[in-house]
């Protein structure tokens, strides 16, 4: 089952982390709790994901369909 939007922006610190890690605002992080993360900005923050979660959450399982475009090295 795929995490949403509240769990992703907790396991990476909460929205003022994400915020920095994306260098955008933080008021930008809290909206998408109410709904799906950017994809664009998912794709910057997976391998952050998958480090701080040990590994839980891949980027192969957050991309599954694409995840070789994305990282080949990843395959």
């Amino acid at each position: 089952m795929p995490l949403n939007s509240i769990a992703i922006i907790k396991l990476l610190g909460g929205p003022t982390k994400v915020a920095k890690l994306l260098n955008i605002s933080v008021p930008a992080v809290s909206m998408w709790q109410n709904g799906e993360i950017p994809y664009d900005k998912l794709v910057i923050l997976a391998a952050t994901l998958e480090q701080q979660s040990h590994g839980l959450v891949s980027r192969k399982t957050l991309f599954p369909k694409n995840y070789k475009l994305i990282w080949p090295e990843l395959d």
